[in-house]
């Protein structure tokens, strides 16, 4: 991968600046929800499973080394493509994997080709409603949809409300848990149950759990170069305001079966 300038590493929004340090997990809920996310997927080997907005890869490769799945990771950004096939290749998953190009608001897939869609972390960067509609569309009568987004886990204060969605995640928009039940629920999902948790993945104790032996390799890469240095005190001063405030939901749907047909 070309090496980036001190002028692009600034320009990274938070999710990719983790990407270019190597962290593996970049999402609100960290491992652990990703853990309940896929308990509660409950992927069978040989199904069909979506992973959008993949980032760099991991779920998708838990996907296919622990449930025998065969997955297409898809994310818009040509970074995350890129450390998400890397991963996948060193993970000796490519047989399984297919990373590929896809915007969650237009899917190029067929209607009900997929038996489980999942995303972390990516609806709440578009228009939620559209988004939570391709999901629905792609997954086959029966199938699986499952979610995390932000959320406010407690009203947050004027100033931690402009820092993390004026100055960190500029343009994000998220909901209460509530307001996400039904945007799922609008789409046509059943069945719809909710999980939330607080937000740890940039607090010292989520980063060692999500990490764990990787941690030293995404610390030393930080103080690698001053550019990320800079990056890293700009981001984690402000990112300590709005932790406090800030949670995740795990969002758990099915779409509903076709007429006479049982689900699985």
């Amino acid at each position: 991968m070309a090496t980036l300038t001190s002028e692009q590493v600034r320009g990274l929004d938070p999710y990719a600046f983790l990407a270019v340090l190597g962290k593996r997990v970049i999402h609100p809920g960290g491992r652990a929800s990703t853990d309940r996310l896929l308990e509660l997927a409950a992927v069978r080997p040989g199904e069909r499973v979506l992973d959008i907005g993949c980032g760099v890869g991991t779920t998708a490769i838990r996907l296919a080394r622990e449930y025998g799945a065969q997955v297409v990771a898809a994310d818009i950004a040509p970074l995350m493509r890129e450390r998400a096939t890397a991963n996948v290749s060193a993970a000796g998953a490519a047989d399984r994997v297919s990373v590929e190009d896809a915007d969650i608001r237009s899917l190029p897939y067929p209607d009900a080709h997929f038996d489980a869609v999942i995303a972390e972390a990516v609806t709440m960067f578009v228009g939620r409603r559209r988004a939570a509609a391709e999901l629905a569309r792609v997954t086959r009568p029966g199938g699986r949809v499952l979610a995390t987004e932000f959320c406010w886990r407690e009203p947050p204060t004027k100033e931690a409300k402009e820092v993390f969605l004026g100055q960190v995640c500029p343009g994000m928009r998220f909901d209460t848990i509530e307001e996400w039940t039904g945007i799922y629920g609008g789409a046509g999902l059943v069945d719809i149950e909710t999980e939330s948790g607080p937000f740890e993945m940039m607090t010292a104790r989520g980063f060692l759990a999500d990490e764990r032996g990787h941690a030293p390799a995404v610390m030393a890469r930080a103080i690698s170069r001053p550019a990320y240095v800079r990056k890293m005190a700009w981001l984690m001063p402000r990112m300590s305001r709005a932790i406090p405030f800030l949670g995740y939901v795990l969002v758990s749907a099915r779409k509903p079966a076709a007429a006479g047909v049982e689900g699985p």
